[in-house]
């Protein structure tokens, strides 16, 4: 299938911005645990590209990152970058807040792509959200760690604000630039209010 011309001229940088960060996390993951620079750039490969390539595959796109010489390049030189640098520079919330950004801009590039596969308006925003989260989620699993999908905190829901809010705005006329501008703010003042003040949504407390 091919792509109707849906996706604005900046799109292929919001998705090497919101690549970069999510190859930076998976990176430190391993860092944190002490593993090799193989190991970190592994991880950052992984967690950079997951995402896409389910979406690439259930929307029938060819896998952007085996076309694009770009995407692995970035992954492993994060991956080099942290290897390189002291462990202090990477402590902190620092990261919290560039993994907010990357994930309300792959949510949005996500959706934006899928819409331009011809893929309905519902599916279009799940594609949002497994683009912005699925990375994250096969991350946490090689890392042992409980998956994001696990924990209360408001991230996946600020990926699906993200990508729902951009669909409804697309369909309802809005340019796309500014639809993807209106929906990404969105979805990263969610995470940074959870952030901020440790939001999260509530939990299952069984039959009273």
């Amino acid at each position: 299938m091919q792509p109707v011309a849906l996706l604005p001229a900046f799109a292929p940088w919001l998705d090497l911005a919101g690549l970069a960060v999510f190859a930076a996390s998976g990176a430190l993951a391993a860092a944190q645990r002490g593993q090799t620079a193989v190991t970190l750039a592994f991880f950052a490969l992984v967690t950079g590209v997951g995402g896409g390539t389910v979406r690439d595959l259930l929307i029938g796109a060819p896998v952007f990152w085996v076309h694009d010489a770009r995407v692995a390049a970035l992954c492993l030189s994060v991956a080099f970058l942290i290897w390189v640098t002291p462990e202090r520079w990477w402590r902190g919330a620092a990261l919290d807040w560039f993994d907010a950004v990357g994930l309300a801009a792959y949510a949005v590039y996500g959706a934006t792509k899928a819409l331009s596969y011809g893929v309905p308006p519902v599916p279009a925003a799940v594609m949002g959200v497994v683009t912005a989260c699925v990375g994250g989620i096969i991350r946490d699993v090689l890392a042992g760690e409980p998956s994001i999908l696990m924990r209360p905190e408001l991230y996946v829901t600020a990926a699906a604000l993200a990508s729902t809010l951009h669909v409804v705005l697309t369909v309802a006329g809005v340019p796309v630039p500014l639809a993807a501008a209106v929906a990404a703010s969105a979805g990263f003042a969610l995470r940074a209010a959870a952030i901020r003040w440790h939001l999260h949504l509530p939990a299952y407390r069984g039959r009273r």
